[in-house]
């Protein structure tokens, strides 16, 4: 029988994906940096925000299927 209290391996699985997302997103919005730089800072600061925001988008379908199933 399995005890609804302990955490599934999804959970571990669902945290290792969710760091490994941040690191590459926060990869790809280094390596478009260099570029970026030479925007007025109007634009920088828009660019910026949205992409602090974007990441967690992904981030609603990964934490549905980790509390999904045992």
């Amino acid at each position: 029988m399995l005890k609804t209290d302990e955490p599934s391996w999804r959970k571990g699985l669902g945290i290792v994906l969710i760091v490994l997302l941040i690191v590459f997103w926060a990869a790809f919005v280094v390596m478009l940096s260099g570029a970026v730089s030479r925007w007025p800072i109007l634009v920088q600061a828009p660019f910026y925000l949205i992409m602090g925001i974007a990441w967690i988008v992904p981030l609603k379908p990964l934490v549905r299927w980790m509390q999904t199933g045992p």
